[in-house]
């Protein structure tokens, strides 16, 4: 169930329930694709302000399979996360894999990146995988549009993402997981619309975003948005899949997301960049090296309260997991403070001013990674 509490603009304050809890609405989801978000451990994820995480159907069912984490009491159990999880189809991991994998009407066929073994993906698969999980969220099986592409193929991709949907659908049956659906069309307007649509006729919980975050430029991710986030019910969720920076989420927000994931704040963590108040901070640029502050003089988390960036600046050279492991809390604090903000504005009608001022701050503290 989602309930809109707020809106100013057309940014959306909401409420999604679900089997293993409320989320508060906008909402960034961690990605936990095998079971963990790296260097963190549930404890520290709750302790950051993490309503609800992403798991990989693609991954867990290849390693350690998706019945082994069934007979062990499912995702929440074997990784021992108690709140909400959202399970993306797969569909985008098989569009990475290129020509290793073979796209046709029935599934993908392709060979495991594990062992080399045979794997068949249809979606009545993916949303028994799903299942087997004990997802909250479940997420249609869909075809990624390659980018960059011409109309009549985009639309032939679109049309089989639909007809794959509705398998999903019929799959999920009476399951009381929610059910999204994934809108797709590339770049093209009319063929996101004909996709919405589509989806539409056959009544999902929520409805996602895909197919963006695959090459297009920041105005072309813009320029979809604009032109399909105005069509989608109001009255259930919208999720915008693999997106983005802190500038992706206001701008996402502004427009009616309600909900995001991305390896952003993770995989930069790890990478020795920080998310802050004041703009990106690179760890490693030797200014860092004798400079006793902290990431961020207006961040609370554990990791600015207790270390300076010399310390982390030493970690990260000399390659400490440690490093790694408060990088990855800070950035995860930052993100979830940013939403929170952006929830508390909402209600407040005061989302315009806040944009403005984050913006303001961004653009004067700037350092250049």
């Amino acid at each position: 169930m989602f309930d809109v509490l707020d809106t100013d603009g057309a940014a959306r304050r909401g409420r999604l329930t679900t089997r293993h809890g409320v989320v508060e609405t906008p909402v960034f989801m961690p990605c936990g694709t095998y079971g963990t978000v790296k260097a963190m451990t549930p404890k520290a994820l709750e302790e950051v302000g993490t309503q609800m995480l992403l798991g990989n159907t693609f991954h867990l069912m290849l390693r350690p399979g998706d019945e082994t984490i069934k007979r062990l009491g499912g995702l929440h159990e074997f990784m021992q996360w108690s709140g909400p999880i959202l399970t993306d189809s797969g569909g985008f991991q098989v569009w990475s894999l290129g020509e290793l994998g073979k796209i046709g009407e029935a599934g993908v066929v392709f060979r495991s990146p594990v062992n080399g073994d045979r794997v068949e993906l249809t979606p009545e698969r993916s949303i028994a995988v799903q299942h087997n999980l004990g997802a909250d969220v479940v997420m249609v099986f869909d075809e990624c549009t390659p980018h960059p592409a011409p109309i009549e193929t985009v639309r032939a991709s679109m049309a089989l993402s639909l007809r794959w949907a509705e398998r999903c659908r019929d799959a999920h049956g009476d399951n009381e997981s929610l059910l999204f659906g994934i809108v797709q069309g590339g770049m093209y307007d009319e063929v996101r619309q004909e996709s919405l649509t589509g989806l539409e006729a056959l009544e999902f919980d929520g409805y996602a975003i895909g197919g963006l975050s695959v090459g297009e430029s920041k105005e072309e991710m813009d320029r979809v948005m604009c032109g399909i986030l105005p069509m989608m019910p109001v009255d259930q969720p919208r999720y915008l899949m693999g997106v983005g920076t802190p500038q992706d989420l206001l701008r996402g927000v502004a427009l009616g997301v309600d909900m995001f994931d991305c390896v952003l704040p993770t995989r930069n963590a790890r990478n020795g960049y920080a998310f802050t108040s004041r703009g990106t901070l690179k760890i490693r640029n030797a200014r860092h090296r004798m400079a006793d502050v902290p990431l961020d003089p207006d961040c609370s988390c554990y990791t600015c309260a207790n270390f300076s960036c010399a310390y982390l600046h030493h970690l990260d050279r000399c390659g400490e997991m440690l490093g790694s492991m408060l990088m990855t809390r800070h950035n995860l604090h930052y993100y979830h403070g940013l939403m929170a903000r952006l929830r508390a504005s909402i209600e407040t009608g005061t989302f315009r001013t806040l944009i403005e001022t984050l913006q303001k701050d961004w653009n004067s503290h700037y350092e250049s990674v």
